[in-house]
């Protein structure tokens, strides 16, 4: 797992380790409630003690892949973010010049505050410490403030597209290197790839 650290006046961005689950797991637990919930799915859809077990064990296989970097966005201590990166999930998406950004969370309260362009900048310094021209991801098409963030930050869709929850499909986005964009303001952004080698 490669060791990116960061560090801004305000947030500091270091490789998890694993006695991060714990914290890694009640904040994604806590965005993906917040923009699930938005985008019309119900609190007893979302909260299962079952499902919420299964991104604790994915996010420790995550920690511990050869293959997966996990960053944890830290202000004073606390964690305010999050982020998984690592090759790409789908068979069309050529791992020789791309990367791809599996999630990327932000602690609901702080949104706005500039965490999430920071994690952003931190994956787009993944790839290129890798040599890759690319940056795939997925988002739920009924978050909107996700795909504006993206938007801002140079992404497109791609045309591809999974079913998702709510009768509402993933979308997949790309980021060019060569055409990225300069940091948009806000930082509300949720990738969350649906469990495929996900969390």
């Amino acid at each position: 797992m490669r060791h990116v650290v960061v560090t801004t006046p305000q947030t500091f961005l270091r490789a998890a380790n694993p006695d991060d689950v714990e914290r890694i797991t009640d904040l994604h637990t806590l965005a993906r409630t917040a923009y699930y919930q938005a985008g019309g799915l119900s609190y007893a859809d979302l909260a299962s003690p079952e499902s919420r077990s299964g991104r604790q064990e994915s996010w420790m296989r995550a920690i511990q892949s050869d293959d997966r970097t996990v960053l944890c966005a830290e202000r004073e201590s606390e964690l305010v973010g999050i982020l998984a990166m690592g090759p790409p999930n789908d068979a069309d998406v050529d791992p020789v010049s791309a990367g791809q950004l599996y999630q990327v969370h932000v602690r609901p309260g702080l949104w706005g505050l500039g965490i999430g362009s920071h994690l952003h900048a931190a994956f787009v310094q993944f790839l290129r410490d890798a040599s890759l021209a690319t940056g795939v991801v997925e988002a739920w098409e009924r978050n909107g403030r996700a795909q504006a963030f993206y938007a801002r930050h140079g992404w497109r869709p791609d045309g591809h597209h999974r079913p998702g929850p709510g009768n509402a499909r993933y979308v997949r986005m790309r980021l060019s290197l060569d055409l990225e964009a300069h940091p948009g303001q806000g930082d509300h952004l949720a990738a969350e790839p649906g469990g495929r080698k996900g969390y």
